[in-house]
């Protein structure tokens, strides 16, 4: 009864379904990549945020006491010509206990100048303290009213949400009065 049973099963052809197999599979993911390659290509930087890698800025109209704004890859930057009294309350504060502790030596290259990138560490926020009459937090640093971040006047965090002190983006003096960010 077995040698009946055998000679009526067709002959498997297991090439062809081996090929049929790998031939479908690589339909599949050829179709996935070519569906998902647009949404990863969006996330690209544009070609104006890519411009913008490398900014210089001329700090000589920028008086003691003056913070300025500036745009890098679609960020703002803040640059304070900090006064006597902001580069001596941010070097008394080196040994305070803080959130994220860094000497306000490892944050500026000149002690006169501080380059912070203006973005809260918290959700993103753009922290106020930048003009004259904004309210600059308990540390006259910078504030951010969304959650209550206050910075003091090394960018560091003092208090609340945040945590971690703002940025430091990558710069160089290029001379006694300009800077290069990126």
């Amino acid at each position: 009864m077995s040698d009946i049973s055998e000679r009526r099963k067709p002959p498997r052809d297991e090439s062809r379904r081996d090929f049929l197999y790998y031939a479908t599979t690589s339909a599949v993911v050829v179709a996935t990549g070519a569906a998902i390659w647009p949404l990863i290509n969006s996330m690209n930087p544009s070609a104006d945020v890519s411009a913008q890698a490398v900014v210089d800025v001329d700090l000589e109209g920028v008086g003691p006491g003056t913070r300025i704004t500036v745009k890098w890859k679609g960020k703002p930057v803040f640059i304070d010509h900090r006064t006597t009294e902001r580069i001596e309350l941010a070097q008394e504060d080196d040994t305070v206990p803080m959130i994220d502790p860094e000497p306000d030596a490892a944050r500026v290259q000149r002690p006169e100048w501080l380059v912070v990138v203006g973005v809260c560490t918290h959700l993103g926020c753009i922290p106020l303290g930048q003009g004259g009459s904004e309210p600059v937090g308990d540390w006259d640093g910078w504030f951010c009213p969304c959650h209550g971040s206050h910075y003091d006047t090394s960018g560091r965090i003092r208090k609340g949400p945040a945590p971690r002190n703002l940025d430091v983006p990558p710069y160089e003096f290029t001379s006694d009065t300009r800077i290069k960010i990126g």
